[in-house]
């Protein structure tokens, strides 16, 4: 059996996961974003905007500042490649992969958290208006079709009306999907049918089986080498169907099964999975991209302990709120707590923090012109004096790349 040095893996999973390729000398296109999405299976999506939205900062920390509005449209116009779906989360997925997940489609009824599931056996008839309303007025958001039911007034956020619920229960069984996001960010509903490409909706349903391998190939290519649990964790499958999944694959030869070193984990590393090289790249990590959101995969593979301190109350986070972790080539490096302060135009760095053993001086002249490149990406002007943290007197005291 193939043996793997930790930095090797590392590798792998970098090249696999898009990191590291040629600079771009030209913006990037749609041509890229796609290359992207081939790379990660995937975007998770998540509403927090205190720095940018996170389905599109992993296109930005492959192939740096793009035209977001690429995204948009791949996702809100004809011809869509890429749709709404529960993936890893709530994710933005590519069309093609719609029969693939139709078997959770199929388990709404037992599957779908407590809200959505009880509006279908309790008020199956409020179901079946909000679904003729979106046939008859769709692409429409919730509160355009808001039924007056009062709400209650605790939970603030996920205080859903009994018709949100409904839409999301339609959501959940593939009945209606997205047809893109207004303003707010809130879903335009449209009937799946009037919203996939007509050979997506045509395209035959898969067994389970099925099914299975085929995202777990997908998870297997994005990775490039991992555990079969970290397999399973990308699109969220049963352990029992993603188990006989990579034993049909290591069957197949698609997977080869390898050891890593420090692993106890038995490795599966895909056939295709690129070579391990040491990738050039200095950029920010999202919180929600797929390189690190298994947060025992990002320690054993990167030495990163990483937590999300969102919803920790301020006095007790340890880093800061909204943490983003600074990869400069193959390592995690820094770690910043970071705020675009739109009002001002300025990009705020309340807090930067080195990792253990690295060189402060060299990776704060990294960080400085990846702060700059990320303030301009997102149309503010400056950045502003790192606040605390232990790398902030260091970053502060190196000169601005222009």
């Amino acid at each position: 059996m193939e043996r793997f040095t930790l930095t090797q893996a590392r590798r792998i999973t970098l090249a696999a996961q898009g990191f590291g390729g040629r600079a771009l000398t030209s913006p990037p296109t749609a041509r890229h974003l796609r290359r992207v999405v081939e790379s990660t299976g995937l975007l998770q999506i998540d509403s927090v905007n205190v720095l940018q939205r996170a389905h599109y900062m992993p296109a930005y920390s492959r192939i740096g500042p793009y035209d977001t509005a690429l995204l948009d449209r791949a996702s809100s116009r004809r011809p869509r490649w890429l749709f709404e779906y529960w993936a890893h989360v709530a994710s933005l997925v590519p069309v093609h992969l719609q029969p693939a997940l139709r078997w959770r489609m199929r388990q709404a009824r037992e599957k779908a958290w407590g809200g959505p599931r009880s509006i279908a056996e309790n008020r199956p008839d409020l179901v079946r208006w909000v679904l003729d309303e979106v046939e008859a007025r769709g692409p429409v958001t919730a509160a355009e079709i808001e039924e007056d039911v009062p709400r209650a007034k605790v939970d603030w956020g996920w205080n859903w009306s009994d018709t949100k619920q409904a839409l999301e229960f339609l959501f959940y069984e593939g009945a209606v999907t997205s047809a893109g996001r207004n303003g707010s960010f809130a879903r335009r509903y449209d009937l799946t049918s009037r919203v996939l490409p007509p050979e997506v909706v045509a395209a035959p349903t898969p067994t389970d089986e099925e099914a299975y391998r085929t995202l777990v190939e997908v998870a297997a290519r994005a990775f490039g080498i991992a555990a079969e649990f970290e397999l399973r964790d990308y699109f969220r499958l049963p352990p029992q169907g993603s188990r006989q999944a990579v034993a049909d694959l290591v069957e197949a030869g698609v997977l080869v099964p390898v050891t890593v070193q420090g692993w106890k984990q038995q490795a599966y590393l895909h056939q295709d999975a690129p070579g391990p090289r040491k990738p050039s790249v200095n950029t920010f990590v999202s919180p929600f991209d797929p390189l690190i959101w298994e947060r025992d995969r990002t320690e054993r593979l990167f030495g990163l302990r990483y937590r999300i301190e969102i919803y920790v109350p301020e006095p007790k986070r340890e880093h800061g709120y909204y943490v983003l972790p600074f990869l400069q080539g193959d390592r995690f490096t820094a770690r910043a707590d970071l705020k675009a302060d739109r009002k001002a135009g300025v990009l705020r760095v309340p807090a930067v923090w080195a990792e253990p053993g690295i060189d402060p001086e060299s990776t704060a002249r990294a960080l400085r012109p990846e702060l700059e490149r990320m303030a301009g990406w997102l149309g503010l002007s400056a950045v502003a004096p790192a606040e605390r943290g232990d790398l902030a007197a260091v970053l502060n005291g190196v000169t601005s790349s222009a």
